[in-house]
């Protein structure tokens, strides 16, 4: 079983920036890709980035590219998500999440999810 641990969610003004992280401290042989998603009260959960943990390829949702940038840091093991110029609407708990398959922006692609942390910007 993968067990993901999502950490760095909090509360930041608009404008700020913020570092989520997320830990798999069990076995991820069979994990070939992470990525984060986000869900806002009362919307779906929606795609943010993915990376290819073998290679490092990433990739992004159009809309938030430019702000947002996920990367793994090998020395801690994680998979981080840097996020810039936070907005309002960028309000969410974010989820870390993992699958034995290549790339994939929809929820049901992925098998394995983390608790979620939550990220609150403030006007």
């Amino acid at each position: 079983q993968v067990q993901l641990v999502e950490s760095g969610g909090g509360l930041v003004q608009a404008g700020g920036s913020l570092r989520l992280s997320c830990a798999a401290p069990g076995r991820t042989f069979n994990i070939y890709t992470m990525g984060w998603f986000r869900q806002a009260p009362g919307k779906e959960r929606e795609f943010v980035a993915g990376i290819f943990l073998s290679g490092g390829k990433t990739y992004s949702a159009d809309s938030l590219k430019d702000r947002f940038t996920i990367s793994r840091d090998n020395a801690k093991n994680t998979v981080d998500l840097e996020m810039n110029s936070l907005k309002p609407e960028d309000t969410a708990i974010y989820y870390c999440a993992a699958r034995p398959g290549y790339g994939g922006n929809r929820p049901s692609q992925y098998d394995y999810w983390g608790q979620g942390t939550q990220v609150t910007v403030s006007s």
